[in-house]
């Protein structure tokens, strides 16, 4: 039998919808706090000369900057006030979380509830201006090295370029929290999503026009769009699967009434770490060829000439170590995020146990034992989803924006705001369900 949330989502009606204020209002919200991000990526940075910047980006927009290119919307492209994007905020987020496991004090904080997860969010924020500070310094000292990007070099560009870049990385990450607390979904994964799609017709528009052209054959496109739908279905599956461990709890007594045991679940994803191993992988492999690109130097010792060449997209080598690293970060970050010692303790402080197994160490092994198979899993699917579009992309020639991690972003995006927004959308018919009582009971009472 259907529960009771099941049997009104599926009542769910374009009326429904037209009745929830509130969740209109938040919808309103988000679609403007998203598209105050998207004008900010065509504000140019101030003192740059915009021809020969574009001109300059055309040769490495296939190392990493054309992978954070992507993620900021193509503000990297125009060198925009939200030219660093939020990554140096995801970046301070991810360090905080692994100190967490090694520093005691912050693990105390985490344990602490609400108040102590202000202390570690205040601790992320101030991680994000000193990474956002680094990289600010790093773009500008490169932008005023080059030839004509500036046009007026000397440290009055540098002290600008770091504080406007500074300043539009920390209004992404207020604006973020906004949409988060005001809006619908989560508002960093939404402006990171927002990038994305934003650069996806233009990706689209050149692969029609490499068939166009000739370039690349009709079948060939056909093929990109079937492989492309078949593994949007494949991340629609896995981010929804599931492996639910039985929880039993035993019979209480409150006075003189013995209460049944009741049975819960623990829900463990099957991919834990979401799409963090793939933007980790693939930023640690294009970094050689970027450093190499930032440092003008057209004459290379063999080894590096070599290096640089085996770690382009499409090289078997960069294939091999791209998989392997995601499968490395993928185990590494459900390790962080998920502590299997702390879910066991939970559970027999509440009186949960697993059916078969003792409370204590035994539940923590079994449940490290589940982990670390359903990981496995995971990491192969990360792994498939990420290299398959590696090589249509290398074979092909399409552009980046089509690859398996902005797939994988848009469709895990899209999974939770549409859980969100029905999410919202059942609860108000459960409002609306206590006001009818209500008024009925009323009605009898007279």
């Amino acid at each position: 039998m259907a529960s009771a949330a099941e049997q009104l989502a599926s009542n769910l009606n374009f009326s429904t919808f037209a009745k929830a204020e509130d969740l209109k209002k938040r919808l309103w919200f988000t679609l403007a706090a998203l598209l105050v991000y998207r004008l900010g990526t065509h504000i140019p940075l101030p003192g740059l000369n915009p021809e020969a910047y574009a001109a300059a980006f055309q040769g490495q927009s296939g190392g990493i900057l054309g992978l954070f290119n992507m993620f900021s919307g193509g503000a990297v492209e125009r060198m925009a006030i939200f030219a660093l994007g939020i990554m140096p905020y995801i970046s301070a987020s991810i360090i905080v979380q692994l100190m967490t496991s090694v520093v005691p004090a912050l693990e105390a904080l985490k344990k602490e509830g609400e108040q102590g997860r202000k202390i570690i969010n205040q601790y992320t924020r101030y991680g994000t201006v000193l990474l956002g500070t680094v990289q600010a310094y790093a773009i500008a000292v490169g932008l005023q090295s080059g030839e004509g990007l500036v046009l007026d070099p000397g440290w009055f560009f540098i002290t600008s370029a770091v504080i406007t870049l500074v300043g539009g990385t920390m209004f992404l990450m207020w604006l973020g929290e906004q949409i988060t607390a005001r809006g619908i979904g989560n508002g960093i994964s939404l402006i990171i999503f927002a990038g994305i799609v934003a650069t996806l017709p233009t990706a689209l528009a050149q692969t029609l026009d490499l068939g166009r052209t000739g370039a690349v054959s009709t079948l060939l496109i056909l093929t990109v769009v079937v492989v492309a739908i078949a593994v949007i279905a494949l991340i629609v599956f896995v981010e929804r699967a599931q492996r639910r461990l039985l929880i039993q709890y035993p019979k209480r007594q409150v006075g003189n009434r013995m209460f049944q045991g009741d049975t819960s679940h623990l829900p463990l994803k099957l991919n834990t770490a979401g799409v963090i191993p793939a933007i980790f992988a693939s930023s640690l492999l294009l970094l050689p060829a970027t450093v190499v690109g930032f440092s003008g130097s057209s004459e290379l010792p063999g080894w590096a000439t070599a290096i640089v060449a085996a770690l382009t997209h499409g090289h078997p080598v960069y294939m091999m170590f791209y998989g392997a690293l995601i499968a490395f970060f993928a185990f590494f970050y459900t390790a962080i995020v998920f502590n299997p010692k702390d879910t066991a303790d939970n559970l027999k402080k509440h009186g949960g146990f697993i059916p078969g197994i003792r409370p204590g160490d035994r539940t923590a092994e079994y449940i490290d034992y589940v982990l670390t198979r359903i990981t496995t899993v995971g990491a192969v699917y990360l792994v498939f989803v990420c290299i398959l579009p590696e090589i249509l992309i290398a074979r092909t020639g399409v552009p980046l924006a089509l690859g398996g991690t902005s797939l994988l972003i848009v469709v895990s995006v899209t999974l939770d705001t549409v859980a969100q927004v029905q999410g919202h959308l059942i609860a108000q018919q459960y409002e609306g369900l206590i006001k009818k009582s209500k008024l009925r009971g009323g009605k009898r009472g007279r």
